[in-house]
């Protein structure tokens, strides 16, 4: 999914979401702040956090809304989360990979300070998109349990469309040698196995069985093919 293939209402609902929150722009400013959004995910180089991405996440936030309490600022988290990526060498995969959280929620501070937003709702918006560094909500927060909630959907995917995910994670970071990404990836998969849980909401819960498993194979895999490199790179 390119920029041209953004859905037809994804810019609509920045604008909508936007207003909700206390916005005093003009919709014209909010729809040329919005379309500078989706070129950012639309941007070459990102094979998986683009905006296909973003739409998933989005509709996994609609799945939990319910359990939210301000419903457009959690997408307005969703919408800014991955807005700054690099893939670069200089980005180590195992320390987040090329999403960077911090930067994005100060663009979106900025931004939807600079739309007229009220300071509160943009500073929340912001701590939002923070908290997805570690990823460990307090279950208390149900705005920041959804927003972590969907964006970690994708890991109880059905299997080909987990496949799928995992070839366009691979193809984002093809730069990095196989065996640096194996590595990577495996030190990845043992913290998400090791949490006591992965969702935290109630709703996103259901997703816990589906993603242990995907986790679980995925981790046999990469442990046995990082091994049959070793044993050939010792031959």
């Amino acid at each position: 999914m390119g920029v041209h293939d953004a859905p037809q209402w994804l810019l609509s609902a920045y604008v909508r979401s936007v207003v909700s929150v206390g916005a005093t722009a003009s919709t014209e400013q909010i729809r040329d702040a919005g379309q500078a959004l989706v070129d950012r995910w639309g941007s070459p180089g990102r094979s998986f956090h683009n905006l296909k991405h973003l739409v998933d996440v989005l509709i996994r936030v609609d799945q939990l809304v319910e359990e939210t309490h301000e419903p457009d600022v959690v997408r307005l988290a969703a919408w800014y989360h991955g807005a700054i990526f690099d893939a670069a060498d200089r980005k180590a995969y195992a320390n987040r990979g090329g999403e960077d959280e911090i930067a994005s929620a100060g663009l979106a501070r900025a931004e939807l300070l600079a739309l007229g937003v009220p300071a509160a709702r943009a500073e929340r918006v912001h701590d939002l998109v923070v908290a997805l560094v570690r990823h460990a909500p307090n279950p208390a927060d149900f705005d920041c349990a959804v927003l972590c909630d969907a964006d970690l959907a994708m890991l109880a995917a059905e299997p080909q469309k987990y496949k799928s995910y995992l070839q366009d994670v691979r193809a984002e970071y093809a730069h990095l040698p196989i065996e640096d990404y194996l590595r990577a990836r495996v030190r990845i998969l043992h913290k998400l196995l090791a949490r006591p849980s992965l969702f935290v909401s109630p709703l996103g819960a259901a997703w816990e069985e589906p993603a242990r498993q995907n986790l679980s194979g995925e981790l046999q895999r990469l442990e046995k093919e990082l091994k049959s490199i070793e044993a050939s790179a010792d031959a």
